[in-house]
């Protein structure tokens, strides 16, 4: 499926124009064949994987709210996301669990995976993108608790730095009941 290029913006020109120069800086010749069209293509894809900026997590939230008396554990596991790194806009990758106990309220399960990746399409570090997700979910739903587990790999370690390539970064923000070791326990064994 091709996405509608509703992701683009203003300084779209601009951008290209900046990675023009870039590519000159780095010792190519920008006006190559095989370079030509690259600094809009690049523009193109950092606006596309920047378009969380134009979206309200909580908006896709409330568009799916139902009023349901089931109380038990909701999971969401392994929903794939990629992102760029603040630190050197490299990207990282892997999967997020999210879990809440309804209060009343549920929303359908497509919307946990788009917070996600609204949250995803940032600059950002793991950290909070996991506390990020964490909280619209909570402040948004009300439920009796939340937990996201995010495991990533970080092409930052991997190409260039310490160059570790097995390596995967874990974390995790909870609220309400699953602050109870048992509560968390039992979403661990879950996923």
């Amino acid at each position: 499926m091709i996405e509608e290029e509703t992701y683009l913006r203003e300084g779209l020109g601009e951008l290209a124009e900046h990675y023009r120069h870039i590519l000159s800086l780095l010792g190519e010749d920008p006006h190559r064949e095989g370079l030509q069209q690259t600094p809009m293509r690049v523009a193109k894809a950092m606006q596309y994987l920047t378009k969380g900026y134009l979206q309200d997590p909580k908006a896709i939230l409330e568009k799916a709210l139902f009023h349901e008396e089931y109380n038990h554990m909701v999971i969401v596991k392994d929903i794939t996301f990629h992102s760029l790194c603040e630190h050197h806009m490299l990207p990282f990758f892997g999967k997020v669990h999210v879990a809440y106990i309804p209060n009343g309220t549920i929303t359908g399960l497509s919307k946990i995976a788009r917070v996600v990746e609204v949250f995803a399409r940032r600059l950002q570090v793991q950290e909070r993108m996991t506390q990020q997700i964490m909280e619209c979910i909570q402040q948004t739903l009300k439920p009796m608790g939340v937990m996201v587990v995010i495991e990533a790999e970080h092409t930052c370690m991997q190409m260039r730095g310490v160059e570790k390539v097995n390596s995967v970064t874990t974390t995790s923000a909870f609220s309400g009941v699953f602050k109870k070791a048992e509560t968390r326990q039992e979403f661990m064994n879950l996923i």
